[in-house]
């Protein structure tokens, strides 16, 4: 097999739980359908400054040992999973030390894409817990990160990828990833361009929706043609995005939306539908930022 060593690395985070595979399995595919090396990550958090007194020192140390013990046995799990798995896929580990976000957002500057699991958390949950990853890794990464259930997933046949649409150039990034997502996958490929009328109400609805097809054809222009084997079908759906994007890829092999964050503050900088599907959507959530976001 040809070394993948100069290429850049598909990271995914490694959870110590042997039950949760999904990401690692997830990772692993990918890894071999782009050809990619693949890197598993266990983040190691070590003791504040604080606890490393004098008397605690015995403490702290004999759970900094236990630690280590448990990430490294992580690692070694996920690798031979990977190895029986995907036997071509060239494997590397790291066991860091620090928090999850933090390590993963180092590993993400250098990584093809970031593999994250999800324990489906609630809203609540995932703004209020201190742990949780997804939402910070994503929002300060600069390449694709995919957020995978550990739930069981029914996928429909033929297989297919869906795409969330709304003319911004974070959508358009998100389109290019989605095409190259089905060819990869050899599925077909949903493009929706999901309109939510103002409060108000549109003066000129059936003039609205007119627009909205002009922008989703006009986005998708020229890349039928780059992708002549994936089958896409576009459509411009009423309603709210989030609510009509999760519904539309219950069945299908992954969701991609872009970021459109606008704001310094991790909510803002992810997008409020970005941050929605990974809410409430049961598929793999494919989150791709503009390049020169």
């Amino acid at each position: 097999m040809t070394s993948t060593q100069d290429a850049r690395p598909i990271v995914v985070g490694v959870d110590p739980d042997p039950t949760k595979r999904s990401a690692l399995a997830w990772a692993a595919d990918e890894a071999d359908r782009r050809r990619l090396p693949l890197r598993l990550v266990h983040a190691r958090e070590t003791p504040p400054s604080g606890y490393r007194t004098a008397e605690l020192k015995p403490a702290w140390e004999t759970w900094d040992e236990a630690l280590r013990t448990l990430g490294t046995r992580a690692l070694e799990q996920a690798e031979a999973l990977v190895k029986g798995r995907r036997p071509k896929v060239e494997v590397s580990v790291l066991l860091a030390d620090g928090d999850a976000v933090s390590v993963l957002r180092e590993q993400a500057q250098e990584a093809a894409a970031v593999v994250l699991g999800s324990r489906h958390l609630t809203v609540i949950q995932e703004l209020s817990r201190s742990l949780a990853v997804a939402v910070p890794v994503i929002a300060h990464t600069y390449c694709p990160v995919i957020v995978v259930r550990e739930a069981e997933h029914v996928t429909q046949q033929p297989p297919f990828l869906v795409v969330g649409v709304d003319g911004s150039p974070d959508s358009q990034t998100a389109v290019d990833y989605a095409f190259e997502e089905a060819a990869l996958h050899g599925a077909g490929l949903r493009a929706l361009y999901v309109w939510h009328p103002p409060l108000l109400g549109a003066l000129d609805e059936q003039a609205a929706q007119k627009e909205c097809y002009r922008l989703l054809s006009e986005i998708l222009a020229g890349r039928t043609a780059a992708y002549p084997d994936v089958v896409l079908h576009h459509k411009v759906v009423r309603g709210h995005p989030v609510k009509v994007l999760t519904e539309a890829s219950a069945h299908a092999l992954g969701l991609v939306v872009g970021t459109r964050g606008l704001g310094g503050f991790t909510g803002l900088l992810l997008g409020s539908v970005s941050q929605g599907v990974l809410h409430h959507a049961s598929c793999p959530v494919m989150v791709v930022p503009h390049p020169k976001r």
